[in-house]
């Protein structure tokens, strides 16, 4: 499962997801609103941002505005049972041959709607400035990340440009099982998940439902590897006591992408993962620096080392600036205007 980077700072956690075998009940939880198989939920940070109460630390690590940033998935299905999953794995235990799919612009329009929707609260908070309220309404990124594995979409490819074509930026996060459809695709951003550095660590946290998903993401690394248009991210989700060790084997596996960014983030502690692990299993932010230090020993090229303690996480990075170019703020990105959608004039 691709790991959402806010198993910890959703809203309204996931956690009373009932499902059974016979269909996608997530999707219908009152946690997640949807339109037939698009879910989106809220972000913590959203509020927070909203608030002016903080930002997420991808605003930190990349420049994305946690206010006017979507998260949603085009599936809720996964094909793998994480044991550090917030989610109810029961709710991806449905088929897909009988699934009517939105072709990709009904996908972009039900995401940005049900963005409004659940923000729509915030225009009558007196701690929430009109403006910001207003700029919320007009997203600018989307996180195609919050459940389930993306490229089970069929028309993710297609999906990520309809999102470019009405000026949002794209954040996709995957397992890496399908590097055919991956290789297709060219978000923004391109996050893919390696939270094991050796196939017997794999079958035991990642506990995949497809026989070859270990020789899939190895694949996907030579994907990765062919990427020069598109930011590419590696991601580890560190489980103490259970994948936490052999440094020099990640920074290889690592090494094998050729990313830009790699970030090590603790487990959270929430959802129905705390029916799986106990909550010794989530690192202290010291022990993610700890280790993400002995990794870093192994990858010389990536000689910079950021971290935002409130979310456990750190990042290795072969620049300084890891902001995405387009969303610096002196950038033609931000030239449009937030509410009417005309270009602002510039001298």
């Amino acid at each position: 499962m691709s790991e959402s980077d806010t198993v910890e700072e959703t809203s309204t956690s996931n956690q009373n997801a009932s499902s059974s075998d016979d269909g996608p009940k997530q999707v219908d939880s009152p946690n997640y609103h949807s339109e037939n198989h698009t879910a989106a939920q809220t972000c913590g940070w959203t509020a927070n941002a909203l608030r002016g109460e903080g930002k997420c630390y991808k605003n930190i690590f990349y420049g994305i505005e946690s206010h006017r940033c979507i998260q949603m998935t085009p599936v809720v299905k996964c094909n793998e049972r994480c044991v550090f999953c917030w989610r109810d794995h029961r709710g991806h235990s449905y088929e897909l041959g009988d699934v009517e799919w939105d072709d990709p612009e009904a996908v972009v329009d039900a995401s940005i709607r049900l963005q409004r929707k659940l923000l729509s609260g915030f225009g009558g908070n007196d701690d929430v400035p009109r403006e910001i309220f207003e700029e919320s309404m007009e997203p600018r990124h989307v996180a195609i990340s919050l459940d389930g594995e993306p490229t089970l979409y069929p028309y993710l490819p297609e999906l990520i440009e309809a999102f470019h074509d009405r000026d949002i930026t794209t954040f996709l996060v995957s397992n890496g099982t399908n590097p055919e459809m991956l290789a297709k695709c060219n978000p923004t951003q391109l996050y893919v998940s390696v939270d094991a550095a050796d196939r017997a660590t794999f079958d035991r946290v990642v506990r995949a439902v497809d026989d070859d998903a270990w020789e899939k993401l190895i694949d996907t690394m030579d994907v990765l590897a062919e990427k020069e248009d598109t930011r590419t991210v590696l991601r580890t989700t560190l489980v103490g006591g259970e994948n936490v060790a052999n440094p020099d084997w990640y920074a290889g596996f690592y090494e094998r992408a050729d990313p830009d960014f790699v970030e090590l983030k603790a487990y959270m502690h929430v959802g129905h993962s705390r029916g799986r692990l106990d909550r010794s299993a989530m690192l202290d932010h010291e022990e993610v620096v700890e280790f993400t230090e002995k990794v870093q020993e192994y990858m010389p090229d990536h000689d910079v080392l950021k971290q935002v303690p409130a979310s456990r996480v750190a990042l290795l990075s072969k620049t300084e600036d890891t902001w995405v170019p387009k969303l610096k703020k002196d950038s033609e990105f931000w030239a449009r205007d937030s509410v009417t959608g005309e270009w602002k004039k510039t001298n």
